[in-house]
């Protein structure tokens, strides 16, 4: 049996999760990143996306901010702004954030109003996009 890689998930609210996985899969600034045992180490930048996690064959995966992954060897460790399972995504909480950015991107105030909005938008997207997907 192949070794597993114990990963971690951790965001301001919360610990996602602390365990052995088969295989992980994140969001980075330069595309998704296969997570596996005794793995090259990196240190890089997460992008607004979803970790897929595998462990004994099942999938799961959690909607996720920005952030950083750590990996080594058989430790893995991301630490996120924010994370949530897909199926406890509220999608009125993330309808309604898509509206307010999108109100907030109309108005365009200045360029600090304006990032703060696209940021808000893109995390509002993402979690839609992965709660439609797995109503599938």
């Amino acid at each position: 049996m192949a070794k597993k890689l114990h990963l971690e998930v951790i965001s301001p609210d919360q610990i996602l999760w602390d365990d052995e996985v088969d295989t992980a899969v994140v969001r980075t600034i330069e595309g998704d990143v296969g997570l596996m045992n005794d793995h090259l180490p990196l240190v890089l930048p997460l992008a607004v996306g979803r970790i897929k996690i595998i462990k004994d064959g099942k999938p799961r995966e959690a909607s996720c901010a920005e952030g950083v992954v750590k990996i080594r060897e058989d430790h893995a460790l991301v630490i996120t702004e924010a994370v949530e399972w897909i199926d406890e995504i509220d999608i009125e909480r993330a309808r309604k954030a898509k509206e307010r950015a999108e109100k907030r991107l109309a108005v365009k105030k200045n360029d600090v109003d304006l990032d703060r909005a696209n940021i808000a938008m893109t995390k509002a997207l993402n979690r839609i996009k992965l709660y439609e997907r797995s109503k599938k």
